[in-house]
C-alpha cells in the first residue's frame, strides 16, 4: 500500500548521521514485520554537502525534496564551518528547505515520559502529565524579513538590522493549523505575542481572534505575552494545550518545553507546508536537538528524538497513526525497563549505546506485536 511513498533522508553532520541510521533501522523493522514499504533516497545537507558542493544545498537535492512524500532530517551545522561566509552556512541548507517548500507550520510536541520524570529539572507534580503541543510559524518572521544586514554609520559605528515581517495571510494560515489540531486534542488554544510592544504582535492577535470567532468559536482561545507563557511553562505547564506562536517566540519556547521533559534528546518535531487536494503536503521531520558534534562518533547520542520524529512522519503524512503510537508505546516500554543513553542515564538504570538503545526498542516492537 505504501511501496509508492518516497522518503529523502538527509542525515546532515555530526551526531545527525548516527541517529538517522537508527531510525532507518525502524523503518526496516515496520517493512519486514508489517509489511510496510517506503523508497527511501539519501541526499547531502548542511556541512556534508558543504565539503562535497560548496553550497549547503544543491539545487538537485531541492527537487529530489520536492517529488519527497516526506523528509527524514537529522541535523546540521558545527565548529568546523564556523568561518563559512554566512550564505554558504550549513544552517542556511535547513533554512532553505523551509522557505523553498513552504513547511510553514512547525510541530513541537512537549510530552514526559513517565519513567523519565525524574529526569526534569522541575518538580514532579508539576510536569507528571505533561502534553503540549507548540505550533511555531515557520518561514516568516524576524529570521526571514528584510532589510537584514549590518552597516557603518558616519561616525564609525555599526548598525545592526532585523526586521519583524507578518501578513496576515502568514498568521492565519498557521493560526489555522493549530485550531485543527486542537479540535483533535483537549480544544484549547493559547495565542503567543508581544502585542503590547510590537506591531506584528498586534496584527498576529486581530488575526487570530477574527478566525477564531469566524471559524472556531467551540475552541477555548486565550492570549498571552510571550514572556508570560515562558514564564508560566515553568510555573504551571499543564495549563497549556497548544501554544501558538510566531517564529522567533516559537524558537525559544519550545526549546524552554523541551527541558520541561529532562531532555532535548528527547523531544521530535514536524514542519508541514499546505495541504493540496492534487499534490502531496510537504513535510519535514527533524529532532529539535543539534548536530552535537563534541559526541559524534562515539557512540553515545541519543537516537529516540530522530525514532520519534520518524513515528510523527508516519502519523501526519502517511496516517499510519496505529503504528506511531506503537512505535512510542516500545521507547515507553524500554525506558520503564531502565535503559537508558549518556545524555538520560539515572541511577539503578543500565547505560547502553547510541545502536544499544534502537535495539532494545526493537525488542520491545517484537513484544508488542
Amino acid at each position: 500500500m505504501f511501496s509508492n511513498k518516497k522518503i529523502l533522508v538527509l542525515p546532515g553532520d555530526g551526531v545527525g548521521p548516527e541517529c538517522v541510521a537508527e531510525a532507518i533501522k525502524v523503518l526496516e523493522w515496520l517493512n519486514s514485520k508489517l509489511n510496510i514499504k517506503f523508497t527511501l533516497m539519501e541526499g547531502l545537507v548542511g556541512g556534508s554537502s558543504y565539503d562535497a558542493h560548496g553550497i549547503p544545498l544543491t539545487d538537485k537535492t531541492l527537487e529530489v525534496a520536492r517529488q519527497s512524500d516526506a523528509i527524514l532530517f537529522g541535523s546540521v551545522g558545527g565548529p568546523k564551518w564556523d568561518n563559512v561566509e554566512r550564505v554558504n552556512r550549513p544552517e542556511n541548507g535547513l533554512l532553505k528547505l523551509r522557505k523553498e517548500l513552504d513547511l510553514f507550520a512547525n510541530l513541537r510536541p512537549a510530552n514526559i515520559f513517565t519513567a523519565l520524570i525524574d529526569s526534569s529539572p522541575i518538580k514532579k507534580e508539576i510536569v507528571e502529565g505533561l502534553d503540549i503541543l507548540i505550533i511555531r510559524e515557520l518561514t516568516s518572521g524576524v529570521y526571514f524579513g528584510e532589510p537584514k544586514k549590518i552597516e557603518t554609520l558616519d561616525d564609525g559605528s555599526k548598525v545592526a538590522i532585523d526586521t519583524q515581517r507578518y501578513t496576515s495571510m502568514e498568521i492565519e494560515r498557521v493560526a489555522k493549523v493549530a485550531f485543527d489540531l486542537s479540535l483533535k486534542r483537549n480544544k484549547r488554544v493559547c495565542s503567543t505575542e508581544k502585542a503590547n510592544v510590537m506591531e506584528s504582535g498586534v496584527l498576529w492577535r486581530e488575526v487570530v481572534s477574527k478566525l477564531h470567532n469566524e471559524k472556531y468559536k467551540e475552541i477555548e482561545l486565550n492570549h498571552m505575552y510571550a514572556d508570560a507563557c515562558s514564564m508560566e511553562l515553568v510555573r504551571n505547564p499543564k495549563q497549556f494545550d497548544v501554544i501558538l506562536t510566531d517564529n522567533l517566540f516559537g524558537d525559544m519556547l519550545s526549546d524552554q518545553a523541551s527541558m520541561l521533559t529532562g531532555s532535548i534528546g528527547m523531544l521530535p518535531s514536524a514542519s508541514l507546508g499546505e495541504k493540496k487536494i492534487s499534490d502531496r503536503q510537504h513535510a519535514l521531520y527533524e529532532p529539535i536537538h543539534g548536530s552535537a558534534p563534541d559526541i559524534a562518533g562515539k557512540g553515545i547520542a541519543n537516537p529516540i528524538a530522530q525514532i520519534l520524529s520518524l513515528s510523527m512522519m508516519l502519523k501526519y503524512s502517511f496516517d499510519l497513526n496505529k503504528e506511531q503510537i506503537l512505535i512510542s508505546k516500545a521507547i515507553s516500554n524500554c525506558l520503564y525497563k531502565g535503559y537508558r543513553t549518556k545524555d538520560i542515564m539515572q541511577e539503578n538504570c543500565t547505560e547502553v549505546s547510541t545502536s544499544g538503545i534502537t535495539n532494545h526498542i526493537i525488542d520491545e516492537l517484537n513484544n508488542l506485536i
